[in-house]
């Protein structure tokens, strides 16, 4: 009797599968199998690229007399760790009975890759593949995933994009990283009293250590200016609010070389003479110049992606990237939600027409129960895809994290913390089914007179803004952040609109023009300019997906998707790397992420000799070629060819340069700026030592 072979990833989702299957299926070393199904799985990857001496001992001692490396067929090998698993995968493959085989790894390129290193390691032909692809663990949608598999030869420009990519990172990884230890790890070593030093670059991972260093820098060269504000004290029927003087055509101190910004001077005492100008008209009073009325919808935020998650995740929970991704992954491989790794925002019209069913079992969920009956009884689903919500064209992989309403038997066993996580992305999820949140804004210009000469005309202004619908948010008012959630709503808001209640509101509705407004006082509010924010975790896996970029307005970001540097999937690693090789370091505590020493002489190196990996738009185009070539739309070939030149090129430029001395210079003045952090640390050591 034939049989079909299925491949999971790992065993838990294995069991998954055999659950969905509903087969008698026995327990054997490595898989289970019954009279008419296998099923197997893989440990994560069971066949890796060979290092350079496989091909020839040679490589084997760093020297530039090897370099570039650029074999013209790439060589492979089991993973010494997973021989056992792979010789059991291997066999099952190969196995006579064995006509179909279903390849259930992780929907995605680096999944496929898995599987197809295993295929092509193991000589598999004669058989027939399909590809299942799943976006939860749910026992539905794993029945669905095999009944509409597909021929795996659909998905091959999806491995060649997966292939490509492992090839970028070896090749540049293996050539660069040689090139500028033998050229600069003496000159690193004897800088830092250390035996040896390797310089670790990747396409990805050295871009990223260039971010924050420039940021670091960026906020070392910043100079706070002082800057002065004039404001007025005023008074509508017994109620008191502020307005804001502004240098308005008319003013005596339109486009004045005093300003700093149209809203305040750069010394204090031309604050002060302005209000001295303003005090010589008595009683203190305003007229009424402009009022204008306008209402605001706020729609609720498009769904959560990976980076969306572990950047709202590192603001509320402070945790790491690598820490949300394995407790999305959790709740994935519990049923609760589905495929953590995208980088979609939105659902496709498939999930659309069934989406109901996700409200529905989230009326099992305590916290949310009253908006999943509420959502079903109005029918508020129902038009969704004719909403922002829903865009095919946005989704490559897989649709956004969302819940699938089911798996609440497992809510019990989480930590409080994976329970937070599941909260934020049901709420986000059940919000796209409720209005906007609706606003009244009322801007108001207030002038007053100056005689003396030259005579001029001096305008305050002041925006008020109130809720009259609170729409969505009445599903974001999360458990864990009570008042704190509030707070944090009015700080959003910024100090141009100041929150008023509908009583104020009513008042101001009957602001005519040409009405005469008493004014308290004037006087002076000093500011000072704020330097670039460092990165935290999360906002650094937001600017990798954004092209280098730190863009909080979610509508930009959709905008230029696509562009980011690595994959929804590697971020997280990548950033743990990072730390791990002591280049950035991460505060645990505020997830606050600055360079380290050895991090910016790296930095240093790279600009004296490959500059381009430090720059994010260059890289984000190398994940675009791939993207290319995942659909169709760029050969294998075209993308080996260039990727063989860059490779070649810039190792021999590297080779070529003469400039140790230069760059013991640079360490200098980079080391300048760690002088305090090091001695901060060696006092906290001996500090440490004393109190054991």
């Amino acid at each position: 009797m034939t049989k079909a072979l299925f491949i999971a990833e790992k065993p838990s989702v294995a069991r998954e599968f055999s659950k969905a299957l509903k087969m008698d299926m026995k327990n054997r070393d490595g898989y289970m199998e019954c009279d008419k199904a296998i099923i197997t799985w893989c440990v994560g990857h069971l066949v890796t690229m060979s290092y350079p001496e496989i091909y020839d001992m040679k490589y084997k001692r760093w020297s530039f007399d090897t370099l570039p490396f650029l074999p013209e067929k790439f060589r492979y090998e089991v993973i010494e760790s997973a021989k056992k698993q792979y010789a059991i995968v291997s066999s099952l493959l190969n196995r006579d009975d064995v006509t179909c085989i279903y390849v259930c790894t992780d929907s995605g390129r680096e999944g496929e890759y898995i599987y197809r290193l295993v295929e092509q390691q193991a000589h598999v032909t004669g058989k027939m593949r399909k590809r299942v692809w799943i976006d939860s663990q749910t026992e539905e949608e794993i029945l669905r995933g095999i009944r509409e598999a597909k021929d795996l030869s659909e998905y091959d420009n999806l491995a060649s994009a997966a292939y490509l990519r492992a090839k970028e990172d070896y090749l540049m990884g293996i050539n660069f990283s040689r090139a500028l230890t033998l050229r600069y790890g003496n000159v690193i070593s004897n800088f830092l009293n250390t035996k040896y030093s390797v310089v670790s670059v990747g396409r990805v991972m050295t871009c990223v250590l260039g971010m924050v260093v420039r940021r670091e820098r960026e906020i070392r060269e910043f100079v706070k200016t002082p800057f002065y504000r004039v404001l007025a004290s005023l008074n509508f029927f017994g109620r008191d609010f502020d307005g804001e003087w502004r240098a308005s055509e008319g003013s005596r101190y339109f486009q004045s070389p005093l300003l700093y910004k149209e809203n305040g001077f750069k010394k204090r005492e031309d604050a002060d003479r302005l209000i001295a100008l303003l005090c010589e008209k008595q009683p203190y009073t305003g007229v009424v110049e402009s009022v204008q009325k306008k209402k605001e919808k706020k729609n609720a935020p498009l769904l959560y992606n990976l980076a969306e998650l572990q950047n709202d995740c590192s603001k509320y929970f402070k945790i790491s990237p690598d820490e949300t991704l394995r407790i999305i992954q959790e709740l994935y491989e519990k049923k609760l939600v589905t495929y953590p790794r995208t980088d979609a925002r939105v659902l496709s019209t498939a999930v659309a027409k069934e989406i109901h069913k996700n409200i529905g079992g989230l009326r099992n969920y305590a916290q949310v129960r009253e908006f999943a009956d509420e959502i079903l009884a109005q029918n508020s689903y129902k038009n969704i895809a004719k909403t922002r919500y829903v865009n095919d064209k946005q989704i490559t992989d897989h649709y956004a994290v969302i819940p699938t309403g089911q798996g609440f038997g497992a809510l019990g066993s989480l930590n409080p913390t994976a329970g937070k996580v599941y909260e934020i992305i049901v709420r986000r999820f059940l919000s796209i089914f409720y209005p906007p949140a609706e606003f009244q804004k009322v801007s108001v210009v207030i002038k007053t007179d100056i005689k003396e000469e030259p005579p001029s005309t001096e305008r305050f202004y002041a925006s008020f803004r109130v809720m009259l619908s609170e729409g969505y948010q009445k599903v974001t008012h999360f458990s864990f952040l009570k008042e704190k959630r509030e707070r944090e709503k009015e700080q959003e808001e910024g100090e141009e609109n100041q929150s008023v209640d509908l009583d104020f509101l009513k008042l101001l509705n009957q602001l005519k023009k040409g009405m005469e407004i008493p004014i308290g006082s004037f006087f002076v509010k000093e500011g000072e300019t704020s330097p670039p924010k460092r990165y935290n975790s999360g906002s650094l896996i937001l600017a990798m997906e954004n092209a280098g970029q730190l863009i909080e307005d979610e509508e930009l970001r959709a905008q230029i998707k696509g562009s980011g540097i690595g994959t929804s999937a590697t971020r997280a690693e990548i950033l743990k790397k990072l730390i791990h090789n002591q280049y950035l370091s991460l505060n645990k505590k505020t997830q606050i992420i600055t360079p380290e020493l050895l991090g910016e002489m790296i930095y240093e190196v790279v600009n004296a000799s490959v500059p381009p990996l430090l720059n994010a738009e260059l890289t984000a185009s190398w994940e675009k070629g791939l993207t290319g070539v995942a659909q169709g739309t760029i050969t294998e070939e075209e993308y080996m060819n260039k990727l063989n030149s860059y490779v070649s090129r810039r190792t021999v430029i590297v080779k070529g340069l003469r400039n140790e001395g230069e760059m013991r210079q640079k360490f200098i003045a980079a080391s300048a700026n760690y002088k305090k952090k090091e001695s901060a640390k060696k006092q906290g050591a001996e500090k440490g030592m004393k109190t054991e």
